[in-house]
This record gives C-alpha cells, structure tokens and sequence, in this order.
C-alpha cells in the first residue's frame, strides 16, 4: 500500500482509538475523568465488604489448617501423651 495512503489511515484508527477510550466505560481501575464512568467494582462499599469477608475466611481457613497439622505432628511425635 502506498504511503501516502497507509499513513493518514493509520492516524485516522490512532485518532479512533484515542476518541474511544475517553467514552467506553472502564473497568475495574480508577474512575474515568469527566462525564463518564462511574465508581469502580472494587471501589463500592458493598464489595468491599464482601472482599474483606473473602479474606477473614481465607484466613481462619488457613489458620485451622495450621493448627491441625500441629495438631497431627505432635500426635505422630508423641502418640501416647
């Protein structure tokens, strides 16, 4: 293709590109500027809420997990006491 044709096509989809990112909805990131966006998912309290649950639960899972292999490893070390 020649360049005196490539070239201004190519700033055409640059200049598309660019004018479609100020209006299609973000995602999961910061809020986009202006007019458009909302609040991000992450940012809601709601999920929030459901996320810090998500890790209390994780944790109390990972330290029962720990505690019964303490548990199981004094047993094998010690099975009669």
């Amino acid at each position: 293709m020649l360049d005196r044709l490539f070239m201004p096509m190519l700033g055409l989809a640059a200049l598309a590109a660019i004018a479609l990112s100020l209006v299609w909805p973000q995602g999961l990131g910061a809020r986009s500027p202006g007019p458009f966006g909302q609040v991000p998912e992450q940012q809601k309290p709601e999920v929030q809420a459901a996320m810090r649950r998500e890790t209390e639960a994780a944790q109390r899972r990972m330290n029962d997990a720990r505690d019964t292999v303490r548990t199981l490893q004094s047993q094998a070390i010690a099975p009669g006491e």
